[in-house]
């Protein structure tokens, strides 16, 4: 009898010790597939991040006034239109991961081709943006000083934002394959040469605003070149064949997915761009918008963390739902989910400690850097709420949930954090302060939403639905117009 007992004690315990072991395995297997998009898209992110702190750094060392110009301009209309470029282009994202998935290579080219397409038109849109930047700021009641300097800024600014078309187009063809380390070598490589033409240009020769401007172009360009090159050139055999005439088949379906996408990232990239206009008719406008974008900045430093977690979010769900396993889709989600946030509270403290005192690095002024210090509380919880939001908006991005993240962008940001924000720092004259708090709100109320829909979701169905939309859209590979040994 206590032989069958031991017996049965052992066994219990072998049975234990191989669950273990099965869930370090999983742990290890699901963890290597992860960094393998996640860490070149965060470095990448990193470098391209870089770009616009580089040069804000270096502009702000030329004056107040073309630092709270170069912030408006940046943050205004930069984010504005590359907001919707990222978001109609994260479409690729569900199209490509899913058809990966599915084993379905040749569709990632077309599906490429359509969305360069459809970016393509959506920029032409928004060129007066930039044109007109100027008298639009003007009346959305910014001082005619940093509007006018902001006016100049945004011409050189027009070729930037066409290069956003095959920047997050290709990167996402790229990630879905999990071939994004090109993309990161890319980056570095630009990230260098912007810091040496800045210093050479606007130090050295003293060029100014032109100066700065040239070394952002060719930053923005270099990567995209290479990427082209790359996927052109052989790289991506399997997924390229070639210009295809496809591409020019089917594309609403494409361009109803790019639309939804594009409303739900504009929703949460152009939240910022809220605060910023808020802050921009307070009392001391020029101090209070030169402190908020650094800590915006500071802000978005982290953010491309949590921005390289969505990269693999979104790549190992459509992966994981195109090859129809929905409890490795599970199990990926709760793996970024729970990485992504322990990263954030490691920077929360940090920020906490540090407070202003980074500041200087942006800024020769005190009275900028007193202001900074004053909101680094804010920051830090900013900084913990992006290390989740953002990994949960990849999930939906995965699974194709775009339209319906879209109301809730709406309703947590628009309805609820906005008007918080315009009372707490209006009303109650907590100024910027309590605008801010009114965003974190927002963002805290959107968090818990995502969560919820994430947890209850019947991950099988969303199996069905990927294999649904990958076989409606599927079409027998062709000929290509011009194929990879002719280019």
């Amino acid at each position: 009898m206590k032989g069958e007992i031991n017996e049965k004690l052992l066994t219990k315990e072998a049975d234990v010790n191989a669950g273990e072991e099965k869930l370090k395995d999983r742990l290890w297997i699901e963890n290597k597939k992860m960094w393998v998009v996640a860490g070149p898209a965060i470095f990448t992110r990193f470098s391209t991040f870089g770009i616009h702190i580089i040069g804000q750094a270096f502009v702000g060392h030329i004056g107040s006034t073309e630092l709270a110009a170069y912030a408006l301009v940046v943050t205004v209309f930069l984010r504005f239109t590359s907001g919707i470029l990222l978001g109609m282009a994260s479409a690729l994202e569900t199209l490509c991961g899913q058809a990966y998935g599915a084993n379905q290579y040749h569709m990632l080219g077309i599906y490429l081709q359509r969305s360069w397409l459809v970016l393509f038109i959506t920029s032409l849109f928004l060129v007066p943006l930039f044109l007109f930047a100027t008298p639009i700021l003007e009346a959305l009641g910014q001082d005619s000083a940093i509007a006018e300097v902001a006016g100049t800024i945004s011409l050189w600014l027009i070729p930037a934002m066409f290069s956003f078309i095959p920047c997050f187009t290709c990167q996402m063809f790229l990630q879905a394959q999990s071939k994004n380390t090109i993309i990161a070598y890319l980056a570095a490589l630009s990230l260098a040469l912007h810091l040496f033409l800045s210093w050479l240009l606007t130090v050295r020769y003293k060029f100014g605003i032109p100066g700065a401007m040239v070394s952002t172009l060719v930053a923005y360009w270099l990567p995209n070149i290479g990427q082209l090159a790359f996927i052109i050139c052989g790289g991506c055999r399997e997924t390229w064949k070639g210009f295809s005439s496809v591409a020019f088949k089917d594309l609403w379906p494409v361009v109803k997915l790019s639309l939804s996408s594009g409303a739900m990232l504009c929703l949460e990239l152009w939240y910022n761009t809220v605060l910023i206009l808020l802050t921009g008719n307070m009392g001391n406008a020029e101090v209070a918008i030169d402190a908020l974008s650094i800590c915006l900045n500071i802000n978005g430093w982290e953010m491309m963390i949590s921005l390289g977690f969505l990269a693999a979010a979104s790549v190992r769900v459509a992966n994981e739902l195109g090859r129809g396993s929905s409890k490795a889709a599970k199990f990926s989600i709760v793996n970024i989910v729970l990485t992504s946030f322990l990263i954030g509270s490691v920077l929360f403290v940090f920020f906490l400690l540090f407070r202003g005192r980074l500041a200087y690095i942006f800024t020769e002024n005190s009275d900028v850097a007193a202001a900074v210090g004053d909101l680094s509380d804010l920051l830090a919880w900013s900084i913990l709420l992006n290390s989740v939001q953002p990994v949960l908006s990849g999930v939906a991005v995965g699974a194709g949930w775009q339209s319906i993240v879209t109301y809730v962008n709406i309703a947590c940001y628009y309805l609820v954090g906005v008007p918080v924000g315009i009372v707490l720092g209006y009303v109650f004259d907590f100024q910027v302060k309590g605008v801010w708090i009114g965003m974190l709100f927002g963002t805290f109320v959107q968090t818990v939403v995502l969560v919820i829909i994430t947890c209850k979701t019947d991950w099988d169905k969303q199996v069905s639905i990927a294999r649904k939309r990958v076989n409606k859209w599927f079409v027998e590979p062709e000929p290509p117009i011009v194929n990879q040994e002719n280019a």
